[in-house]
């Protein structure tokens, strides 16, 4: 396992008490971040990927509504929900490439999810790539 991928795990299971918690206290997430990771840049790497959700997290969830017919984000697993909402960011605010953003949660699927969580996760992000990722520009020639 990567480190990135070490530090996504981490991040998962601060946004799934989040979920359940939202009054946590942001020194106590740093904590938990330090004392699961060791290494600086993957320290911050963590750190940028847990602030960022919860900044972005209203777009995040509406945008992700959109893309899943017939499932509202409260009708999802905590599990499910948490992992769209950090492939979504890094699809969208991150310089991780698309398809490397959906692989790892489809990973974190498969790890921590039910036996349908990877495949519903890989559906609902390629939809979101599809529809909402950001749109890169050709080079110039």
């Amino acid at each position: 396992m990567t480190r990135r991928s070490r530090a996504r795990e981490v991040v998962l299971q601060i946004l799934f008490q989040d979920d359940l918690n939202p009054r946590v206290n942001p020194a106590e997430t740093e904590r938990f971040i330090h004392s699961r990771l060791k290494t600086e840049d993957v320290v911050g790497f963590a750190i940028d990927l847990v602030r960022g959700v919860r900044k972005n997290r209203p777009e995040l969830d509406q945008r992700l509504e959109q893309i899943a017919d017939n499932w509202s984000l409260a009708r999802m697993a905590v599990t499910d929900r948490n992992v769209l909402r950090l492939g979504a960011f890094e699809i969208l605010h991150t310089d991780t490439p698309q398809k490397v953003a959906i692989n790892e949660a489809v990973e974190l699927a498969k790890r921590f999810g039910t036996a349908q969580s990877s495949q519903f996760v890989n559906g609902i992000l390629d939809r979101f790539l599809a529809g909402h990722g950001k749109t890169t520009t050709p080079p110039a020639s």
